[in-house]
């Protein structure tokens, strides 16, 4: 009750917190609401199928989940009579998927799906696709095509496989995307199964066929319904919900962060400016007790109904933000904003919980103010730093220190992150300790300013901000914060864009390729027609790992006769540590076929990215892969062949590497300046919402200066200055927090790449992100002043 009256009473002081709870919320509930859209969901393919059975995922070397074990044609045909036989199953239908590709005057049609653009007719019974024109395939060279390629039934059309280019006659056309060969044609081209659809009779209960279903699989997999069988979908599409995801959880983690500390500096803020009044509390007899009550009650309610509103907000910002997504090409196709509650509530619990833990510091401080603050006329900080500051702020430095050090000396998938957990531990250390770094800079700032002024402007600036550096401290954390977000971030970006075309630069020199053009990869008549030059052929290698259960590894098939030796495989150091294998050993693989074989490690060779660290003859390869295709062929300069197979193009390797970046780059730069973005407006608007507090607790004080004979136009420019130079402090210490991490960075790419790196930052997003916090605090600041001068009808 007490809370409720107090907030109503001092709404002005509680404005700030609530508008960065709303923000903040809003963000949260934004990226809440788009991770939850974006779950996978059944695809169209695969959606008249009321169950799948799936094969199980194998992790990677880093533990991560990755493809399916796949059952070889007997285990799968085992299978398949196991399940025809349950109840109220019509049909068992193998779903096979093979790269397909429509050519039009011998070139590949531009097609993102088409690595797995293939599949045997039976698979259509699974779709929700029907026949818009003519039959099925009957004879394994017809097929039929979605309507988007524009082909007419009767049509000859030829497509691009594994093996080349071949000519097939187009027997009908279907209202989805594909091509859908004969299952005898298909089963040729896909030999590994990881998928079958059942066909249920109608009436029949669903769950109990799956769950019967998932008995007779046993532990090589498991029976899917529901939005279960989303899991099953294109890799291409797997790869766009990664990269949403890793923005959608960064946009989380910015705004959570960024909140905390906001809110946490606007309670602190006041609750110094109410020490009078917490002391007058005291001396009615409140106890400290009471007092840590009141002020998490107020935060509660102020943090309850800013996560209300901030969650309304995400809900109408939440489209918005997915067509950014969109035009980023980060997004699976189709994809919808779906509103559920769990994000919603989740938002409210995490809005509500900030703020209370925000205010959890303010409370203790409220709690020592004595009774006899109520007799003063003036509150002066004893101290501008507390033991429990300073216990935080050093215990993060060092955990930043030890971040650091392993950023520079870590592996290149662990770097970025590494970096980002240095800059954050440092970003949190800066607002932290500012205010023991704000009173030596201030002092440093205005001395030749009030050395040589004649006027009391730049002395009234300096007295107030040594006098009151915790309020300065906490006008100047966001800016720490939004500065150093858009300084590493660009900074990461840049610093990357100059290693990795160094690194390039020196390995491709003199070298051309063959390139697939708009296709995924080469067919092996592609690579039999250029004979020369390196043409790795990329495959997936499963290995039963007694500690780790199957693990998934690239296997690489090459033609140099030094390692293509039949049953035979060549390691490098790193796979044969990780598998625990020496020369001479035996290995055994569980292929994409499926099918289980031995190989001897003939040799095990230090690390080469160009030879593979798991490396098998190319033939055996193409025998138990039948869907690889070859990614570039590399030869010398003087090499390069007259004429190409369709579709491939001759470039330039060095040129082409860069481009290849370059095109990655850009999509960085445009996740970067989206972060960037969040970062600095969010910080900006928590900067205002910071000084619009300050300005209204310092009321008495305007009022002091304007009887002693200052004019609207000198607190103007005296609240102005005052913004603007811890606008420029926070901006300096924003800035420094983040030169570790990206030192560290640019070390560990220099040892990566063998070429000297240094840190790049962009000067055009560091001048941005600080006149956007300068220009939003110092409106602010004006705004409120002028407001609080203005002359009130009595």
């Amino acid at each position: 009750m007490l809370a409720a009256a107090n907030i109503r009473e001092h709404w002005r002081a509680f404005l700030a917190t609530f508008l960065a709870v709303v923000v903040g919320v809003g963000l949260i509930a934004v990226t809440f609401i788009l991770y939850d859209s974006g779950r996978p969901r059944p695809q169209p393919r695969v959606a008249d199928a009321p169950v799948l059975v799936v094969s199980n995922q194998a992790v990677d070397q880093t533990g991560a989940v990755r493809d399916r074990v796949p059952w070889s044609e007997s285990e799968a045909a085992d299978l398949v009579r196991q399940l025809d036989g349950i109840d109220g199953v019509e049909a068992t239908i193998i779903d096979r998927n093979f790269y397909a590709q429509a050519f039009a005057n011998d070139e590949p049609v531009a097609d993102e799906a088409a690595m797995e653009a293939g599949h045997g007719w039976s698979s259509a019974r699974l779709a929700t696709y029907r026949l818009t024109a003519g039959r099925a395939p009957q004879a394994d060279n017809e097929v039929v095509v979605g309507t988007d390629l524009g082909v007419p039934a009767g049509s000859a059309l030829p497509i691009g496989l594994t093996d080349g280019m071949h000519t097939y006659t187009v027997s009908g056309t279907t209202d989805g995307h594909g091509f859908y060969f004969t299952d005898a044609e298909a089963a040729r081209r896909d030999t590994g199964v990881t998928t079958t659809g059942l066909l249920v009779s109608r009436g029949s209960p669903v769950s109990d066929i799956a769950d019967r279903a998932g008995s007779i699989v046993g532990d090589a997999g498991s029976a899917l319904t529901g939005d279960a069988r989303g899991v099953v979908e294109p890799g291409y599409i797997t790869h766009k919900r990664f990269l949403g995801a890793q923005l959608i959880g960064a946009m989380a983690v910015m705004a959570l962060f960024t909140t905390i500390f906001v809110v946490a500096a606007t309670l602190a803020l006041a609750t110094t400016q109410r020490r009078r009044e917490i002391g007058l509390l005291r001396t009615i007899g409140a106890d400290p007790r009471q007092i840590r009550r009141m002020v998490l009650g107020e935060a509660a309610i102020v943090g309850l109904l800013g996560s209300v509103v901030g969650c309304l907000a995400g809900i109408f910002a939440a489209p918005a933000m997915l067509t950014s997504l969109d035009r980023l090409d980060v997004t699976p196709p189709d994809s919808r904003i779906i509103i559920s509650a769990w994000p919603l509530l989740a938002s409210t619990a995490v809005g509500t919980g900030v703020a209370v833990l925000g205010a959890w510091v303010a409370s203790r401080s409220a709690a020592r103010v004595a009774p006899i603050e109520a007799l003063l006329d003036a509150a002066t900080e004893q101290r501008p730093m507390r033991r429990g500051r300073w216990i935080a702020g050093l215990a993060i430095l060092g955990l930043g220190v030890v971040l650091a050090f392993m950023t520079a000396v870590g592996d290149a998938d662990g770097r970025l992150n590494l970096a980002i957990g240095t800059s954050v531990c440092l970003i949190a250390v800066a607002a932290l300790l500012a205010p023991i770094v704000i009173r030596p800079v201030v002092r440093l700032a205005t001395a030749p300013f009030a050395r040589r002024s004649s006027g009391a402007g730049a002395m009234l600036v300096r007295a107030e901000l040594l006098n009151a550096t915790r309020r300065a401290a906490s006008t100047a954390a966001p800016v720490i914060v939004a500065v150093g977000f858009a300084v590493l971030i660009s900074g990461l970006v840049d610093t990357m864009r100059m290693a990795y075309p160094a690194e390039t630069t020196k390995q491709l020199a003199g070298q051309v390729l063959i390139d697939p053009g708009n296709a995924p990869g080469l067919s092996d008549a592609a690579v039999t027609q250029n004979p020369v030059g390196r043409a790795a052929l990329p495959t997936r290698l499963f290995v039963a790992r007694p500690d780790a259960g199957d693990t998934v590894i690239d296997g690489v098939g090459s033609r140099d006769p030094r390692w293509s030796r039949p049953g035979e495989a060549v390691l490098d150091t790193t796979m044969a540590k990780f598998l625990k294998l020496q020369a001479g050993a035996t290995v055994t693989v569980r292929f994409a076929d499926g099918l289980i074989t031995p190989l001897r490690v003939a040799q095990v060779l230090p690390p080469d990215q160009a030879r593979g660290s798991f490396v098998l003859s190319r033939d055996t390869v193409r025998e138990h892969d039948p869907t690889a295709l070859t990614d570039n062929i590399f030869m010398a300069a003087d090499q390069a062949p007259a004429h190409l197979s369709a579709g491939a193009r001759l470039q330039n390797a060095e040129q082409f590497a860069l481009e290849e970046y370059n095109t990655d780059a850009k999509l960085t730069d445009n996740l970067a300046m989206m972060l960037t973005v969040v970062a600095v407006g969010y910080s900006g608007l928590a900067v205002a919402n910071s000084m619009a507090m300050a300005g209204y607790g310092r009321r008495t004080d305007f009022a002091v200066m304007k009887s002693a004979g200052g004019t609207r136009r000198q607190l103007l420019d005296f609240a102005v200055s005052e913004t603007g130079l811890l606008v420029l402090i926070g901006s300096v210490l924003g800035l420094l927090a983040t030169l570790p991490a990206l030192a560290g960075v640019a070390s560990g790419l220099s040892a990566e790449t063998g070429t000297q790196v240094t840190v790049h930052l962009n000067g055009g997003t560091l001048t941005w992100a600080v006149l956007g916090s300068l220009v939003m605090a110092t409106a602010a600041s004006a705004f409120v002043t002028w407001n609080v001068m203005r002359p009130r009808n009595r």
